[in-house]
């Protein structure tokens, strides 16, 4: 018999609602790259205590949205800011999201599942409105429809591991770059793909999705590099069409 427990309140875990208001504030570009971060501010912004602020950063940071501010340019002494969008995390992130990608939608055409056709149309009436928030969440919902549809209980979590980092990616590049209007063509030709169990077509073309999706991000951001020696953030994006 267990002696020793201790009791577990009922109050939501505060690490973890302060871990997602400020990968959510840096996600979608509230918190810019370079934004210095303090336990003390968050802690009073929130109105928590220290000990869960101190908690979130730490993993903020082993998840590469913060780092040390000592390592970042132009920053000198102590503390944290927010990383920047770096070129080489992306491809990483996105070479692993191809291939997650491309087996779930490999295994949904072999059980010839249906992706609704609402989400695409979601997606092109989001497009149309160039409402960002509405663009970057009408994929993510086209994206775990397809995870979902898998059958593999494993490929949604694996894939959402690195959300925070594309949605940020993402954000930033259409803030101040049109999605390109045969995007969600693209994905409607997946859905068919799905639903017509033709496995080698869906898996091809949702590689070649996430592939053109990250060439073109890395040339936005060297391009951008090449020009500012910084690295972009939502308000710095130069304009050219996103794939995604």
């Amino acid at each position: 018999m267990i002696q020793s427990l201790p009791r577990l309140s009922a109050t939501p875990n505060l690490v973890d609602q302060v871990y997602q208001h400020l990968a959510s504030a840096i996600s979608d570009g509230r918190m810019a790259p370079g934004t210095r971060l303090t336990q003390d501010e968050v802690a009073e912004q929130l109105a928590v205590s220290r000990q869960p602020v101190l908690q979130a950063l730490r993993l903020l940071k082993a998840e590469g949205l913060v780092q040390d501010a000592a390592s970042a340019s132009g920053h000198k002494g102590r503390g944290l800011v927010v990383a920047p969008i770096a070129c080489d995390t992306m491809c990483h992130i996105y070479e692993v999201r191809s291939a997650l990608d491309a087996l779930a939608a490999r295994l949904a055409a072999q059980a010839r599942a249906t992706i609704s056709a609402e989400l695409i149309e979601q997606g092109r009436a989001a497009a149309q409105r160039a409402l960002v928030p509405d663009m970057v969440e009408a994929d993510l919902a086209f994206h775990r429809a397809i995870y979902r549809a898998s059958g593999n209980p494993l490929i949604e979590p694996s894939a959402m591991l690195h959300w925070s980092h594309i949605r940020r990616a993402m954000t930033a590049a259409l803030h101040h770059a049109p999605l390109r209007t045969s995007a969600w063509d693209e994905h409607e030709a997946v859905r068919q793909a799905i639903a017509a169990g033709d496995e080698d077509t869906a898996a091809q073309l949702m590689r070649l999705h996430g592939q053109q999706a990250s060439q073109h991000l890395q040339a936005l951001l060297r391009r951008h590099d090449r020009a500012t020696g910084a690295t972009p953030h939502a308000a710095d994006v130069v304009n050219a069409p996103v794939i995604f």
